[in-house]
């Protein structure tokens, strides 16, 4: 039965890709470590004993290190990335990219200097968001080096997914194979009640043993925007006395036998909320109308593209 997680990229920097509810907090750095350590601490105490990050979610991978030297928890696995550089240092409103993608040797050299540092917590290292145009996944030295962390650590490698070529980049990453054992065993999804797109291959990820992650339940709070996706989830939300996030959350827990959906919660109050989801299960018909709710992937991305650091 799947678990939730806890996801820190709104946690770790001042701005990121969402629609944010709450507005006029303190963007300081000092005020997000502390938020930061006190939304793990709250998450330990809650029962969640998975957390993924990244270099490139700002102080995110930091934030995590002080947290896991602090706390010394014995139970927690932890889950980072590499592959992106987060270029804004903190400076609000920012121009450009905020982070910039590299899946090149140097870069996953450099990275893992510091992420592992993690270890013995750290249980899964992951490429982030390869795709087909990064050439990632014919890297042939990035890919061997890869291999060789995992013989090395006895991590789980895996990679992280986006865009409308998600299934592609999936199929394609299946393939890889070295002396006999295939490199991936950890794939982390974009999935949820607007993109399904990936269904189909995600059924198939876990009959073959995979350990499956979803990202990105809530859809950058889209899914709270006036639409039938949301009227529905409003009439769920009040027979099952929870928030809409929780229906989110639990709809991907159902619909897709993952082992960890992430909370991206932002603050210890949404995390509450989100843990709501562990409370029920949706029935068949639920799952269904919530399905019929689907978007074309190439509309989700499209849209997705358009949202602004907030």
């Amino acid at each position: 039965m799947g678990q939730l997680g806890l996801g820190l990229a709104a946690l770790g920097r001042p701005e990121y890709i969402n629609i944010r509810t709450q507005k006029n907090i303190d963007k300081s750095e000092a005020a997000f470590k502390r938020n930061a350590i006190n939304v793990l601490d709250e998450a330990y105490k809650l029962g969640i004993r998975f957390m993924d990050t990244a270099p490139s979610y700002g102080k995110g991978e930091a934030f995590l290190k002080q947290w896991n030297d602090l706390r010394r928890h014995k139970d927690v696995s932890l889950s980072t990335k590499w592959g992106y550089t987060y270029v804004a240092n903190w400076e609000l409103g920012y121009k450009g990219a905020h982070e910039v993608k590299e899946h090149s040797l140097e870069k996953l050299l450099e990275q893992w200097e510091l992420s592992k540092s993690l270890l013995p917590n750290l249980k899964v290292y992951q490429v982030h968001s390869a795709t087909i145009e990064s050439g990632i996944l014919e890297n042939t030295k990035v890919l061997e080096k890869l291999f060789e962390i995992k013989n090395k650590t006895g991590l789980k490698i895996g990679l992280t997914v986006s865009g409308k070529d998600q299934e592609i980049v999936l199929k394609k990453a299946l393939e890889i194979v070295y002396n006999e054992r295939e490199l991936f065993d950890v794939y982390q999804v974009t999935y949820n009640i607007l993109e399904q797109s990936t269904y189909q291959t995600l059924k198939h990820l876990k009959k073959a043993g995979k350990f499956l992650i979803i990202k990105e339940a809530m859809a950058n709070g889209r899914l709270f925007l006036p639409s039938k996706a949301y009227n529905i989830l409003e009439n769920l939300a009040q027979k099952y006395k929870v928030g809409a996030d929780a229906i989110a959350l639990r709809f991907c827990l159902d619909a897709i036998d993952s082992d960890i959906v992430l909370s991206g919660a932002a603050d210890t109050r949404q995390l509450k909320e989100n843990l709501k989801a562990l409370r029920f299960n949706l029935t068949a018909d639920e799952i269904d109308l919530l399905k019929s709710c689907k978007i074309a992937s190439e509309q989700y991305w499209k849209q997705r593209s358009q949202l602004d650091w907030d």
